[in-house]
C-alpha cells in the first residue's frame, strides 16, 4: 500500500453510529506513518467499524506499556525495536559503542526484556496483544567483520528469541511472524537512516506498510476454515488410477511425483489438527479402496471422510460432503488438478475457495501449502478439534441409521446414554467459548462477534453470566459444543449471545440448555436478542417449533410455553459444582 492510498482510505467518511474499535499502538519511536498505514489496513479488514488509534510517549516503550490502562481498548499493537531494549542500539543515542560497552548493553537488554515481558503479560490478560519483535538491523557496533556473527550479537538475538518464545506462550499474545515479514519486506530495504536521525521514524514507507498489514491481520483474527475437499488422480497421487492401476500411481522421488507425497503429508498434518478432509473423485470406488490401503500411502483412509467416489458431477459430490459435514461452503477449500472441475464447483459454490492443484509447478505448490496453512491456521489445537472427525462420522452414521431403518428419534436418543455437563460462571478466559461464539453461523442467535476485550467487558457487567455445555454419549465425546451469554434480572433472563456447534445438532442439547436456565435461575421468561441471518436457519427453525410461528426480532419464551412445546429430554445433566470441578 502506498502512503497516498492509505490517506485516501482514511478520508472516506463513515456513517454515524458505527461501532468503534480502539487500538493502542505502542512504540518507542515516533509512530508517524506506521500509525497511518495501520489505520488504513484495519479500515480495509474491518470495513463496518470506526478505527481509532492512540499512541504513547516517544522513547519510552516500557513506560507506555506500564502506564497503559486497557479499559475500553479493543487491541494493543506493539512495534518493538532494538533501541527499546537499550537506546545504545539505536543511532539517535550517543551512549557509546566502545568494545568495553558491549557486555553492559547485553545485560541491559536482558533486564529490559524482563521488564517488557512483565508489562505485556499484565496487559494481555485484559486486551488482545499483537507484538512485532525487532525488525531493523543492529548497528555495526561489533568488532568482527560483517560476514561474521559476533558472539555478543548472537547473545542479543538469543535474548530476543527467548523473549518472543516466552510471550507467545501467553494466550492473549500474538507474535508477528518474522519469516512472513521477511517475505513482504526485504531486510535491506527497511531502515530509513535519514528518517531515524531527522524525525525519529526509522521505517521506510514500504516496511511501515508491510508491518502495519501484518499487525492488522492479527487484530482482525479471522476464524480458520474447517475443511478441504480434494481430488485424487494427479492430486493426492500422480497418475490416473483407472489407467495405470493401483501399483502404477505414485507419490515419490522415483516416480517424479514428490509434490504429491508432500501434499499427502500436508493434508495429514491438517487432519491431525482437526481439519476435515474429504474426497471428491470421478473414479472406480473399488480401485480407490485398494489405493488407499497401500502401506506406503502418507494420507491414511481414516483421515478422510466422506469419500465421494463415483462418475457423477463433482459439484454434487461437494454438495453431499457439505451436508455430511453440516458446514457452509465459505468454510471449505476445494482442490482439483482439472480447471474444468474447478470451474464447475466454483459456479455451484461461489463462496468456496477453489484451487487448481499445481502438479508440475514447484513454486506454485509451495505457495499452495502456504495459502492452505494460512486459511486453516490456529494458535493451538483444542480437544474439540481432535474430536471433530470422529464426531462428524458418528453424526453421519446416526443420520443414515435413522433414515435407512426408520428408527424414531426418541428411541435413538433414549438409548444414546447421553450426558450434558454445564458450566456456569463469568470466566472470560474460557477461550473455547469465545471461539465457538465467533466462528459459529448456523446455530447463532444473532451473528454478533466479540473481540476479546468486548467479551471480557460484557462478562464484567452486573448480572452477566457465561454458560457452556460439554456433551458425551455412548458414541463418544463431542467436547464443549454450546456457549450462551446473558444477564440475569430478577426472574427474567436476557440472552444476548448463543451459539452451538453443528456437530451437536439433532441431540436436543439446545432444549436441555433452556431447561437448565429455567431451573437454575428459577426464571419465568427468557428474552433472546435474536436476529435472523442468512446462515442461522437451524436456530430459526428451533424457535419456530417452540413458538409455533416464525420468530420476531425479540424472542420471548416463557417457562410454561417451553414445558408444553419441548420434546422429551433424555440426557443425564450435571454441572461443574456437582461434577466436582
Amino acid at each position: 500500500m502506498k502512503l497516498l492510498n492509505a490517506l485516501e482510505i482514511l478520508k472516506q467518511r463513515l456513517p454515524e453510529g458505527w461501532p468503534v474499535r480502539e487500538i493502542f499502538l505502542a512504540s518507542g519511536f515516533t509512530p508517524l506513518h506506521l500509525r497511518t498505514f495501520l489505520a488504513a489496513h484495519l479500515r480495509l479488514y474491518l470495513p463496518t467499524e470506526r478505527i481509532e488509534i492512540k499512541t504513547g510517549l516517544y522513547g519510552d516503550l516500557a513506560g507506555n506499556l506500564e502506564r497503559l490502562q486497557p479499559s475500553g481498548l479493543s487491541g494493543l499493537c506493539v512495534a518493538m525495536e532494538w533501541s527499546d531494549l537499550d537506546p545504545r542500539l539505536g543511532i539517535r543515542s550517543l551512549g557509546g559503542w566502545r568494545s568495553t560497552d558491549i557486555s553492559d548493553i547485553v545485560e541491559s537488554v536482558r533486564r529490559q526484556s524482563q521488564r517488557l515481558c512483565q508489562a505485556l503479560g499484565r496487559l494481555s490478560g485484559d486486551v488482545p496483544t499483537s507484538i512485532s519483535m525487532p525488525t531493523l538491523p543492529i548497528p555495526p557496533i561489533f568488532i568482527s567483520p560483517l560476514h561474521q556473527g559476533h558472539h555478543q550479537e548472537l547473545q542479543l538475538r538469543e535474548v530476543v528469541a527467548s523473549m518472543a518464545a516466552s510471550l507467545s506462550g501467553n494466550q492473549g499474545i500474538t507474535i508477528v511472524s518474522s519469516q512472513r515479514l521477511d517475505e513482504l519486506s526485504p531486510s535491506s530495504q527497511r531502515f530509513d537512516v535519514k528518517g531515524e536521525v531527522a524525525s525519529g521514524f526509522s521505517y521506510s514507507l514500504e516496511h511501515a506498510s508491510a508491518l502495519a498489514e501484518l499487525l492488522a491481520v492479527t487484530v482482525r483474527n479471522s476464524p480458520p476454515k474447517k475443511g478441504i475437499i480434494t481430488d485424487l488422480d494427479d492430486t493426492v497421487w500422480a497418475g490416473i488410477l483407472g489407467e495405470v492401476g493401483v501399483d502404477g500411481i505414485c507419490w515419490d522421488m522415483d516416480g517424479r511425483a514428490h509434490l504429491h507425497g508432500l501434499y499427502q503429508q500436508f493434508l495429514a498434518s491438517l487432519a491431525s489438527a482437526g481439519v476435515l478432509i474429504a474426497v471428491a473423485s470421478r473414479n472406480d470406488a473399488g480401485l480407490v479402496e485398494q489405493a488407499l490401503a497401500r502401506k506406503d500411502i502418507l494420507l491414511q483412509k481414516d483421515s478422510l471422510f466422506p469419500l465421494e467416489v463415483h462418475w457423477g458431477p463433482k459439484s454434487e459430490s461437494v454438495r453431499r460432503i457439505l451436508d455430511a459435514w453440516n458446514i457452509g461452503p465459505d468454510a471449505v477449500v476445494f482442490v482439483d488438478d482439472s480447471p474444468m472441475e474447478i470451474a464447475e464447483v466454483h459456479e455451484a459454490f461461489p463462496q468456496m475457495d477453489c484451487i487448481v492443484f499445481p502438479k508440475s509447478n514447484y513454486h506454485a505448490f509451495w505457495e499452495l501449502m502456504k495459502s492452505l496453512r494460512n486459511s486453516f491456521g490456529k494458535s493451538a489445537v483444542s480437544v474439540e478439534d481432535r474430536l471433530r472427525l470422529q464426531s462428524v462420522r458418528k453424526v453421519a452414521a446416526i443420520r443414515e441409521s435413522l433414515q435407512d431403518a426408520d428408527v424414531a428419534a426418541d428411541e435413538f436418543l433414549k438409548n444414546a446414554e447421553a450426558s450434558v455437563l454445564f458450566s456456569l460462571g463469568r470466566d472470560a478466559r474460557e477461550s473455547r467459548a469465545l471461539e465457538l461464539m465467533n466462528k459459529t453461523n448456523q446455530f447463532n442467535l444473532n451473528g454478533k462477534r466479540f473481540s476479546e476485550s468486548e467479551w471480557k467487558a460484557y462478562l464484567n457487567e452486573p448480572g452477566a453470566f457465561l454458560l457452556t455445555a460439554n456433551y458425551e454419549d455412548k458414541y463418544g465425546p463431542l467436547g464443549n459444543v454450546c456457549v450462551l451469554v446473558g444477564r440475569a434480572n430478577g426472574s427474567i433472563l436476557n440472552v444476548d449471545g448463543w451459539a452451538m456447534s453443528c456437530r451437536a445438532f439433532s441431540r436436543r442439547i439446545e432444549h436441555q440448555t433452556l431447561r437448565y436456565l429455567f431451573d437454575v435461575f428459577h426464571s419465568e421468561e427468557l428474552i433472546f436478542d435474536y436476529r435472523a441471518t442468512d446462515r442461522n436457519g437451524p436456530l430459526q427453525e428451533f424457535f419456530s417449533r417452540l413458538l409455533q410461528k416464525p420468530p420476531d426480532s425479540l424472542v420471548k419464551i416463557s417457562n410454561r410455553c417451553f414445558s408444553e412445546k419441548a420434546p422429551p429430554l433424555y440426557h443425564r445433566v450435571e454441572d461443574t459444582l456437582r461434577h466436582g470441578a
